[in-house]
C-alpha cells in the first residue's frame, strides 16, 4: 500500500512530462500501480460507506446548501464525474495553477458536499484536478451523462433550483470561477478634439452548452444584474456583464479570481 505522498508525487512527475519508468524508479512505485492513479488517486479499501442525503429515507437537500450551490456551478463549468470502481464514481473538478485560492475554495466545497468529507489534489499540466470518489455523486448531480456537457440537455431537478435560488451568488460565482472571467477593457473617445483611452471593468462568462448559459442568465436576471450576449466569429457563447451598478455588484459577491 502506497502512501498519499508517495500517489501525489508520482503523478506530478508523470505531469511534468516524466515516463512511468522514470515516475517508478524514482518513488519506488510500480508503474501499473502508478498507471491506475491517474484515474483513482485514494486507496479504496479506505473509502467509507457513508450516507447519502440523496438517496437516504428522507431524500433530502446536501446539508451544506451554499456549497453545493458554488460547487454546482464548478461542476457545470469544469467538472466531470466518471467511474471509480465498486459502484463508486471519481469527481474531478480541474482549477488553474493561476489561481490557488480558486484551488482551496473548490476543495472546501468539495469536502462539504462529499457524503465522506474527503478530496485530493492531482497535478497536471498547467492545473490541479480537485477528485474526491464517492458512491454517491450521480445522486447529487444528476446532469451526469454520456457525451460532452454541450451535447446533451442540462436541466436542473426541482431540489436543485431550490438551493439554487437559496443561494443564486454561490451558483453564479461557481460558474464565473470556472468558465468566467474579470477583466479589464478599454476603449477611446473624442473629448473637445482629443482621442482619450477609458478603461473599465467587465465579466465574462463562456460556455458551449445553451442550456448551461440559459442557468447563468436566469440567475443573473433574478439578482438585478444586466447582462448581453457577445457574439464571436458568428458563435453565441459569451455572456458579458459591463454596466458599471452591474459590475459592482458582481464585484460585491464575486470579484476577480485569486
Amino acid at each position: 500500500m502506497y502512501d498519499m505522498d508517495t500517489r501525489t508525487r508520482a503523478l506530478t512527475l508523470v505531469a511534468q512530462g516524466h515516463s512511468l519508468n522514470s515516475a517508478s524508479r524514482a518513488t519506488g512505485a510500480s508503474r501499473s500501480a502508478i498507471r491506475s492513479w491517474r484515474s483513482r488517486l485514494d486507496p479504496l479499501p479506505r473509502m467509507r460507506n457513508t450516507p447519502c442525503s440523496r438517496c437516504g429515507p428522507l431524500t433530502e437537500a446536501p446539508p451544506d446548501t451554499a456549497a453545493y450551490s458554488y460547487l454546482l456551478g464548478l461542476y457545470l463549468g469544469d467538472g466531470c464525474i466518471s467511474p471509480g470502481g465498486r459502484a463508486g464514481h471519481f469527481l474531478r473538478i480541474a482549477c488553474a495553477d493561476s489561481w490557488p485560492g480558486l484551488i482551496e475554495t473548490c476543495a472546501a466545497a468539495v469536502e462539504a458536499v462529499n457524503p465522506s468529507g474527503r478530496s485530493s489534489r492531482v497535478q497536471a499540466g498547467g492545473y490541479v484536478s480537485v477528485v474526491a470518489y464517492s458512491r454517491h455523486w450521480l445522486c447529487l448531480f444528476p446532469q451526469h451523462g454520456p457525451g460532452k456537457k454541450h451535447e446533451r440537455p442540462i436541466v436542473l431537478e426541482p431540489w436543485q433550483e431550490e438551493i439554487v435560488g437559496a443561494h443564486p451568488w454561490e451558483f453564479v460565482r461557481g460558474l464565473i470561477h470556472s468558465d468566467g472571467c474579470r477583466i479589464t477593457n478599454w476603449t477611446t473617445r473624442v473629448v473637445g478634439g482629443e482621442r482619450k483611452r477609458y478603461e473599465y471593468p467587465r465579466y465574462f462568462f463562456t460556455n458551449v452548452s445553451d442550456d448551461i448559459r440559459r442557468l447563468c442568465t436566469d440567475t443573473l436576471d433574478t439578482l438585478g444584474v444586466r447582462w448581453t450576449h457577445c457574439t464571436r466569429n458568428g458563435n453565441p457563447y459569451n455572456i458579458s456583464v459591463a454596466r458599471k451598478a452591474s459590475v459592482a455588484l458582481m464585484d460585491a459577491h464575486i470579484g476577480p479570481k485569486y
